[in-house]
């Protein structure tokens, strides 16, 4: 056995029984002689040094030796190979990562502006400015999954690039704490930071950073008041996008400091096109009839309309999805049960009715859910006269108010079925 083959010694010390002079003994289970030795401070006896029974292994105990008498500790991490830098074990070498499953929306995020979907006039701002024009402090809002956020990330990543992304953009969502303490210190020191340099693609660099304040709306009205001094301030080195759903959240200070764009719902043959195309690349079978009516429950939200589809996909287990799986994920009440309701208004018997109700509830469909989808199959009804439907959606108000503050939903459909009844009763 050649010397680079040899074993290192353990770096653990052996405890045996000591004489007190450190005389040599022979020891049978260490296979060499030991010698033992009794530390003035120390109550114990330990073996500290051992015959080396190849070259080189000496070095290695005496190491251990001293290290173990300053009490520090000897690292017993395996040696690293040259090549690869990994641990020397076997079988190590021929192992590779496995990749992390991502959900689909995050996988399909756009990456760049040109892959933002129905949004014309932002993205046409977004371009001048990726083309060396100077980008205003932004106000989207819109109605959820119309493609606000990814719309900002997506020019980030275009105009910083990947390497300067994390440090030229900060981003704050409903999640963290952005009380007028953060907007007076995290912000506004982020803000306050210079930037220079270019980036390593050669590609012209702005010389601003980004703050990105998704859900704006969430915040309170001290520290958007707080925000004001600070966009104006720092408006040579920082530009501010804030995002919201309701536009009307907003103070009119900050409204009047950023150019706002309104985000629509996307069309249906917008996101007929890209839900067929993640169907496409995930090898999902799935039919134009199912894929319209996925586009119909997802009211425009095309977010909601991916995350509903990879549910699908995921219970049917590689089979077809079909129309009843995506009512079942989507949590819809099928049209039968809606159906049904009617058909025990118009008996006029309010002890069926009160029946459908209880069925409905234990079967654990959601009010809120009902109140929806009644709405929708009122307005449809074209044996309803235009009083009726005053007078019964003026109902589904008052209940949909009712259930948002706490009511009992038992109660509450009981009533709103009961105007439903006698509403339709009268009309007959």
């Amino acid at each position: 056995m050649t010397s680079a083959e040899q074993p290192r010694c353990s770096p653990e010390p052996h405890l045996y029984t000591a004489n007190q002079g450190g005389a040599r003994q022979s020891d049978p289970r260490a296979g060499s002689d030991v010698v033992t030795w009794r530390a003035p401070a120390m109550p114990f006896a330990a073996v500290l040094w051992r015959e080396p029974r190849h070259p080189g292994e000496g070095d290695c105990c005496e190491e251990t030796m001293q290290a173990f008498l300053k009490g520090t500790s000897v690292s017993t991490k395996p040696q690293l190979t040259k090549d690869r830098g990994t641990p020397a074990t076997a079988g190590s070498s021929g192992e590779t990562k496995k990749v992390k499953p991502v959900p689909w929306v995050e996988k399909y995020r756009p990456k760049c502006v040109d892959e933002v979907a129905f949004q014309e006039e932002v993205v046409a701002v977004l371009k001048k400015s990726l083309e060396g024009a100077d980008l205003p402090n932004l106000l989207f809002y819109g109605p959820p999954g119309t493609g606000k956020t990814s719309t900002i990330l997506a020019a980030a990543r275009e105009l910083f690039g990947p390497e300067l992304f994390r440090l030229r953009v900060l981003e704050l969502n409903a999640s963290d704490e952005r009380g007028i303490q953060v907007v007076r210190e995290k912000v506004k020191n982020f803000a306050q930071l210079t930037v220079s340099g270019s980036r390593s693609d050669g590609k012209p660099c702005p010389p601003f950073k980004i703050v990105i304040l998704d859900e704006a709306d969430s915040m309170t009205s001290a520290a958007q008041a707080a925000l004001r001094r600070t966009m104006e301030k720092e408006s040579k080195t920082t530009r501010f996008c804030l995002i919201c759903n309701y536009v009307s959240r907003i103070i009119e200070p900050l409204t009047s400091r950023c150019s706002k764009f309104r985000f629509k719902p996307l069309s249906d043959t917008i996101q007929q096109k890209r839900l067929l195309d993640i169907a496409e690349k995930e090898n999902v079978k799935i039919g134009n009839e199912e894929i319209a009516y996925l586009v119909k429950i997802s009211e425009g939200d095309l977010r909601k309309a991916i995350t509903f589809l990879q549910s699908a996909t995921r219970l049917t287990g590689g089979k077809e999805v079909s129309e009843s799986v995506i009512t079942d994920i989507a949590g819809v009440i099928p049209a039968a049960t809606i159906d049904g309701i009617f058909t025990a208004c118009h008996s006029g018997s309010f002890d069926k009715l009160e029946a459908v109700v209880k069925n409905l509830i234990d079967e654990g469909h959601a009010a809120t859910q009902l109140v929806n989808q009644l709405h929708d199959a009122i307005i449809e009804n074209e044996n309803l006269s235009d009083k009726h439907k005053s007078i019964i959606t003026e109902k589904l108000a008052e209940v949909d108010k009712c259930l948002a503050d706490g009511a009992d939903e038992h109660l509450q459909l009981m009533s709103l079925c009961a105007t439903v009844m006698q509403q339709l009763t009268q009309n007959c």
